[in-house]
């Protein structure tokens, strides 16, 4: 980047950056101040963010509704939602807008020069010229809205925002980080809630959330990121010409200032809502929050992400086993906070009890002050420094690119010091530090400094009341019905008729003037050829070793799969036990904290896991795999290896101390994803009414597990026994030498290694004889409706379109990005007020329809059966199919790490895809045509036909309408 060629800016700093393989200049625009950085490098998966600070004064959530509202329109591209018109029709490999606490981003990605401009464009404009301030319906649909469809029907509320805020505050977990959140910073932003509290949102005016606009998303306001290999100065000189040159630089008093600390440390009691079948004892949050720093010190924020591994997260951590030994609580969690300006570290016991508060915080102190006396586990310490380094060097962030994780982190000193843009991917010179500091009382004076004289901290209890979330709606229907009651005859007739001139707003088709707008890529703008898979077959004995290879940098990914074909249907719950306790019980020569650490100091890690593949071609046939993951650098392989025979072959599982806290742990994690994921739960659970194989994942991941889970937790001392013996038997039926197949991704030089290393470990695998396996399982259509504490719902409808007669297309990947961002979307999100909606066909017939936060339920059951409909009646011109083409390739065509390909292609073989098959679904997604697209009604119509549906939700909302299920029950 040379700075006589952008005239416009003035160069503030460079910095050579060889962590990330980038140079960095940090510049600022002249005329509108604003604040530009740019990250050049050769990654062509190029990435533009524009963000702003966004301090908020209330809870209101105006920022996060904000966030929503500008993508719905602006001067230039003035469609109702140039965002979705985007997702359907661009190659984005990123494309979304978060917010946080103290700012909003606007980040976008992509590997095609043409589309990244193109989304540059749409984006600047929307946050620059949002229709915001002539529509006052996108605040009224993306916020809040008074709902009245008739005069002698009942008011609600309704908006996006305000139902997914309501799923958000639903859960246990985030009622208690909000609390904690803003117990730390009561004068300061994050004192109050960003995203918005139901409670507070229908407070925010019209008037107060277009002054916000205009106050904050103002260049010298903004900070612009440019990441990747384009032409920089072409791309500077275009945003000076198009935006910024159109601004004059003011004050924008925006920072964010930091928390007195407190003099003694601050007391917090709140509640969280349970159904009637919920226990109140043993179901409190206990939390001890401390505040550390600021985020401007990075060596400090690495160190105490190493200390949260060692003293918290780390399987046997001394902090997390001493309030275990105790008896304070069932499950330990706990995390290093950071991502805003005064990063925090928490503490927080969940299945607890209320008074033994004073208790946890003791123990919390004595265990810490023991520590910093005696000194902290240098083989931990190593083993976190390790983990941290060599995920920071890997910089696999699975689907999202790098680009744009690096563009996150930036903020983390960029957003509260200009003059420190880059510290936080300049990370590398840390490690190395803390490594010299680690045996020399640095960690412990840490310790001392920032959590055992701190008093800037706080002790937040959650506590548990049923029927909370019942009581609070009913609390503001009667609140809606007096307002209603104290509203003229005119008003409640100008109530219906808003409601009424939105949903006319909503139905509105868009123009063919404003749909052009929106820059669209052609056809040939797309790759002809499909994913390339990497499987060369190769024999170690009569082991399969599929090979994939690809150049990853020294480091081998490794995978062990090992089948479980022969497993009898009465072992198949245990299996997800076994997962969970291998690698986390003692074994010959380890305790099980040693073992973490040895692995951790030495590898980037080993897991355990259960994987489930469908074949493409025959949709009987499944494949059901223990697989073990590990990473290291190549010369660490034959150690990855020693370590795994050491936990296949010798953990002990007879220490019913250790498996109960492994079980209390799982249940306990279990409880939060099965109701935060409601949506992933309930088309879990509907498949598993007719599929094989989400059956099996069902009963060791789903609903039917938990209540296995469950069961044995509470009845321990008589189930011990036969939990031990079960996970022993288990390892006998696993992991033998014929149900192996070996995938490791490598390059040629880190394979020569691998086929010795296969022969080792398979002559330590058990041959003793077993029984073959038993008979496949028994469906049931139940069509369930789960009652949760919450107050939105998730709701499935799931099918098999195979056992209809029909076959797989590539034409359906188009479908799913149609319905997900059209029909779906339409109804249920725009019309309905839910936060998501997402479909799914799968190769071997299994498909879905689901809701996610959504406040409706039998409106969008009619939704999903309705959709036949649509699809019958779809029409679209060559630009319009074009689009939704572009936007499946978009999502076919997600840029792959090497580790990504590997999987990829292991994938693919066990469900029986090959290359052809892949070339095959690409032409059929290239060539589709709108008569394609109409042949899918009837795939849809028998999946709906065949009437599988599961509903996690509310447990007023279930009652008032159960007739649609076959049983109603709780969830927990």
């Amino acid at each position: 980047m040379r700075i006589e060629q952008v005239p416009a800016y003035e160069l503030v700093l460079t910095q050579d950056i060889p962590d990330i393989h980038s140079k960095g200049y940090l510049l600022k625009h002249k005329k509108s101040g604003a604040r530009v950085m740019l990250l050049e490098n050769d990654d062509d998966n190029k990435v533009f963010n524009i963000a702003f600070r966004t301090p908020p004064a209330d809870s209101t959530g105006v920022a996060h509704i904000l966030e929503h509202s500008v993508l719905c329109g602006s001067q230039k591209y003035p469609l109702k939602d140039p965002f979705v018109e985007l997702v359907k029709g661009s190659l984005n490999t990123f494309l979304n807008a978060m917010t946080y606490p103290d700012k909003t981003m606007y980040p976008v990605a992509s590997c095609n020069e043409q589309d990244f401009k193109n989304l540059m464009h749409v984006y600047l404009d929307a946050v620059f010229f949002p229709n915001i301030y002539e529509k006052e319906e996108i605040f009224r649909q993306e916020g809040w809205h008074y709902e009245l469809e008739e005069e002698d029907g009942p008011l609600k509320l309704n908006g996006v925002v305000y139902n997914e805020m309501k799923g958000a505050f639903s859960s246990p977990e985030d009622v208690l980080e909000r609390e904690i959140f803003n117990s730390l910073f009561p004068d300061t932003p994050y004192g109050v809630e960003s995203g918005g509290d139901p409670k507070h949102i229908p407070e925010l005016k019209y008037s107060d959330f277009l002054s916000f606009h205009s106050r904050y998303y103002h260049p010298a306001n903004s900070y612009i990121y440019l990441y990747g290999d384009m032409d920089m100065e072409e791309r500077l000189n275009w945003l000076d010409k198009e935006y910024l040159s159109q601004y004059d630089k003011i004050p924008v008093p925006s920072e964010i200032p930091l928390q007195k600390p407190f003099e003694k440390v601050r007391e917090l009691e709140m509640e969280y809502s349970i159904t009637e079948s919920e226990p109140e004892e043993e179901n409190s949050y206990l939390s001890y929050n401390v505040v550390v720093g600021d985020s401007l010190d990075v060596e400090t924020c690495t160190a105490f992400e190493v200390l949260d591994y060692t003293l918290l997260s780390a399987p046997g951590a001394p902090l997390k086993q001493a309030l275990l030994d105790a008896g304070i609580g069932k499950d330990i969690m706990g995390s290093y906070e950071d991502g805003i300006y005064q990063p925090f570290f928490s503490i927080v016991a969940k299945n607890a009890n209320p008074q033994d508060k004073e208790k946890f915080v003791s123990l919390i102190q004595t265990t810490l002050k023991e520590i910093a006396e005696n000194g902290v586990d240098q083989k931990a310490i190593a083993a976190g420094i390790n983990y941290m380094e060599f995920r920071f060097r890997e910089a696999d962030f699975s689907s999202f690119p790098k680009g744009l994780m690096y563009g996150i982190d930036v903020f983390d000193s960029w957003l509260y010091d200009d003059s420190k843009p880059f510290d936080h991917v300049m990370r590398l010179a840390v490690f190395e530090k803390l490594k010299e500091k680690a045996n020399t009382g640095y960690f412990e004076e840490l310790i001392e400094k920032y959590l055992l004289t701190n008093t800037h901290a706080s002790i937040v209890v959650v506590n548990p009341k049923r029927g909370l979330a019942v009581q609070e709606d009913r609390e503001l229907e009667e609140k809606l019905a007096a307002y209603k009651a104290s509203l003229s005859q005119e008003e409640i007739q100008r109530l219906v008729e808003d409601t009424r001139h939105l949903k006319a707003y909503q139905d509105e088709p868009e123009t063919e003037e404003a749909l052009r707008t929106i820059p669209l890529l052609k056809r040939s703008d797309i790759g002809k050829e499909a994913a390339k898979l990497y499987n060369t077959e190769k024999k170690v004995g009569d082991t399969l070793v599929l090979h994939h290879n690809l150049y990853t940098n020294g480091i081998g990914y490794l995978d062990l799969l090992f089948d479980l074909k022969q497993v009898p249907e009465h072992l198949i719950p245990y299996l997800g036990i076994l997962k969970s306790v291998l690698g986390y019980v003692d074994t010959a020569h380890y305790k099980y904290g040693e073992l973490f650490n040895e692995i951790n100091a030495r590898s980037g890690g080993i897991t355990f896991g259960i994987q489930v593949f469908g074949d493409a071609q025959d949709n009987s046939r499944t494949i059901h795999v223990m697989g073990v993951r590990a990473k290291a650098l190549y010369q660490d392989i034959p150690f990855v290896f020693g370590m795994i025979k050491e936990i296949i072959g010798t953990s002990c599982f007879d220490d019913e101390k250790r498996l109960y806290e492994i079980l209390a742990k799982m249940k306990s994690r279990l409880q939060m994803s099965l109701a935060a994921a409601g949506h992933s739960t309930a088309v879990m659970r509907a498949l598993s009414y007719f599929s094989e194989n989400s059956n099996f994942q069902e009963k060791i991941a789903g609903i039917e597990f938990y209540k296995f889970i469950d069961e044995i937790e509470k009845k321990f001392q008589e189930r011990k026994e036969e939990l031990i013996s079960s996970l022993k038997e288990l390892m006998l039926y696993v992991f033998r030498p014929e149900n192996l197949v070996v995938s490791y991704t490598a390059d040629d030089k880190g394979y020569e290694e691998l086929e010795k290393q296969v022969e080792k470990l398979k002559e330590k695998l058990y041959t003793c004889a077993v029984e073959m396996g038993e008979e496949k399982p028994k469906f049931t259509v139940r069509n369930e409706g789960f009652k949760t504490s919450g107050q939105v719902q998730y709701v499935a409808a799931a099918g098999n379109f195979k056992e209809a007669g029909y076959t797989y297309t590539g034409a359906l990947r188009i479908l799913k990005v149609m319905l997900s961002y059209e029909y779906l979307w339409m109804n249920i999100r725009v019309k309905g007020g839910a936060y998501g909606c997402m479909s799914s066909f799968r190769r071997n017939g299994d498909g879905f329809l689901v809701s996610y936060r959504d406040p409706n339920l039998t409106k969008t059951l009619e939704v999903f059966k309705k959709t036949g409909d649509f699809i019958r009646s779809f029409e679209a011109d060559e630009r319009e199919m074009t689009k939704y083409i572009i936007g499946t390739i978009s999502e076919t065509d997600t840029p792959l790490t090497p580790s990504a390909k590997g999987s990829m292609s292991l994938n693919a073989w066990f469900s029986n895809i090959t290359e052809e098959d892949l070339q095959k679904e690409r032409r059929e997604i290239l060539e589709a045509q709108p008569e394609d697209i109409r042949s899918l009604a009837g795939i849809v119509d028998a999946m709906m036909e065949q009437n599988r549906i599961c509903v996690i939700g509310s447990e007023e909302k279930l009652e008032q309408e159960k007739k649609v299920f076959g049983e109603v029950r709780h969830l927990l």
